[in-house]
């Protein structure tokens, strides 16, 4: 069964998938089931991936580590996504190579909402 918000990746193709809904039976892509992305089990420092939460009043900012993460073709975030605390909403910001490591958005929320992100070389972060 899958569960709202999981993520998914294809080991062949590389397809990536999140659920919408939860449903029975598992997810299949070129022939295979599909692996379930989680942060418990990946390389790379957590210093250079672990999302950070800056809040100032109403307007909101997740960071990529405490130190820039490389944003190079060949190593890179590919997305940020953050997640109110009842998963009613979820914001994400899709990330180009050379492009900052940082998703910027406004929120009356106080706190509690969490935040991930998919390095290509390093998997899953969540905060």
């Amino acid at each position: 069964m899958t569960k709202k918000l999981e993520l998914y990746k294809c080991s062949i193709c590389g397809n990536l998938i999140e659920v919408v809904l939860e449903g029975e039976g598992e997810l299949v892509c070129c022939g295979e089931i599909m692996e379930q992305l989680t942060s418990d089990n990946h390389s790379g420092s957590p210093e250079a991936h672990k999302p950070i939460i800056e809040s100032f009043e109403d307007k909101k900012t997740v960071r990529i580590g405490q130190t820039p993460h490389p944003m190079t073709k060949e190593h890179h975030i590919e997305f940020i996504e953050v997640i109110s605390p009842d998963e009613k909403y979820v914001k994400r910001k899709y990330l180009n190579p050379e492009e900052e490591a940082i998703l910027e958005f406004e929120c009356t929320c106080k706190s509690g909402f969490s935040a991930r992100e998919i390095c290509n070389l390093h998997g899953l972060w969540e905060n």
